[in-house]
């Protein structure tokens, strides 16, 4: 099982997840819910990091054996799929972490065969449509013994949720015309940003079949900055009084009762790089104010909702630009702004 896998790692190492900085209580979240082998929906705003947490848990998972060429991952030991049970001899080999890692995009097109798979009309002639050897697994199944990680879960559809709730509850899928079980062990880890209304409804008995993990925005600026640094590409100097005061800003933004949809921590990497490239492109050592002013309406614009009652009265672009004026002001007084 995949949690007996995890659970010395996650006993004797003090920090396993260091692709995100921060966010322990999210990350010891996450491995309460590995080592009760519960399936994880991680919910959060967009740009916050829930897709690189999902991949890093990918990158702690041990080395495994498996049969070679089988979509599957067959243990040796244990042999589920149907080529597997009557091909010989049966190669070994090992496949790493992240090769136990399997992605499915959330998307109103995606089908039931894509999760769990489909009649390959070739088999079909060389064994017969019914044979189970006809049956090209899906996703759900080249992730048996690893993650199946599925990005923006509240974009399936419900035919959709409904396929999973079998494999979710069991461990195994029915395969219609076939007439036969077969198992799939995986941990489902899912993300999902709650206020984004353009998505599908995820049902009670779908929901009921996961704990849900909430991530928020970096704790402080200090590991906002760390992760800018870290995250962001270093383009030319950029002077530490001038990068607290932007992380500032766009915190202040997230702060902002007047915004309905926040700017992300990806917001505040591409207004560090923009403002890189703007002090780049005029040929000068060091970033400027006006360097980050500069780019202020090409990044956060469209990263922000503001709430009916404010844009009736004003549009974003003209929103940023007075709340950018008022943050100088005041910090100009505090002593926060060059």
């Amino acid at each position: 099982m995949l949690s007996n896998q995890l659970k010395s790692l996650f006993q004797n190492q003090k920090e396993s997840f260091t692709d995100i900085l921060g966010q322990d209580k999210v990350k010891q979240g996450i491995k309460s819910a590995l080592l009760s082998s519960h399936h994880i929906i991680l919910a959060g705003a967009p740009g916050i990091g829930k897709t690189t947490l999902a991949k890093n848990i990918a990158k702690v998972l041990p080395e495994i054996e498996v049969i070679k060429d089988c979509s599957f991952n067959c243990d040796p030991e244990d042999i589920i799929c149907p080529e597997c049970k009557t091909r010989k001899p049966l190669n070994k080999g090992k496949i790493k972490g992240v090769q136990r890692f399997v992605r499915i995009q959330g998307s109103p097109d995606l089908t039931v065969e894509d999760l769990i798979g489909d009649i390959d009309p070739i088999k079909a002639l060389k064994f017969g449509p019914l044979d189970a050897k006809s049956f090209t697994p899906g996703k759900v199944f080249k992730a048996n013994r690893g993650i199946l990680f599925f990005d923006e879960i509240n974009r399936c559809p419900e035919k959709l949720q409904n396929a999973l709730l079998q494999v979710l509850e069991e461990g195994k899928i029915t395969i219609g015309s076939y007439d036969v079980d077969i198992p799939s062990n995986f941990i489902l880890i899912a993300t999902m940003n709650p206020e984004d209304s353009s998505t599908e409804k995820l049902s009670d008995v779908f929901l009921d079949r996961f704990d849900i993990v909430y991530m928020n925005y970096p704790e402080n600026k200090e590991t906002e900055k760390e992760i800018l640094k870290l995250k962001g590409k270093s383009l030319t100097d950029f002077p530490e009084n001038l990068l607290e005061s932007m992380i500032l800003f766009v915190r202040s933004l997230r702060e902002n009762e007047n915004i309905e949809k926040k700017p992300s921590v990806r917001a505040s990497i591409q207004l560090y790089e923009r403002a890189q490239a703007n002090a780049l492109l005029k040929n000068k050592a060091s970033v400027s104010l006006e360097d980050i002013k500069e780019a202020i309406r090409s990044v956060l614009e469209h990263r922000i909702r503001l709430k009916p009652s404010t844009k009736f009265l004003q549009t974003p672009k003209d929103f940023l630009k007075e709340e950018f004026k008022q943050f100088l002001k005041d910090n100009k007084k505090s002593g926060g702004c060059p």
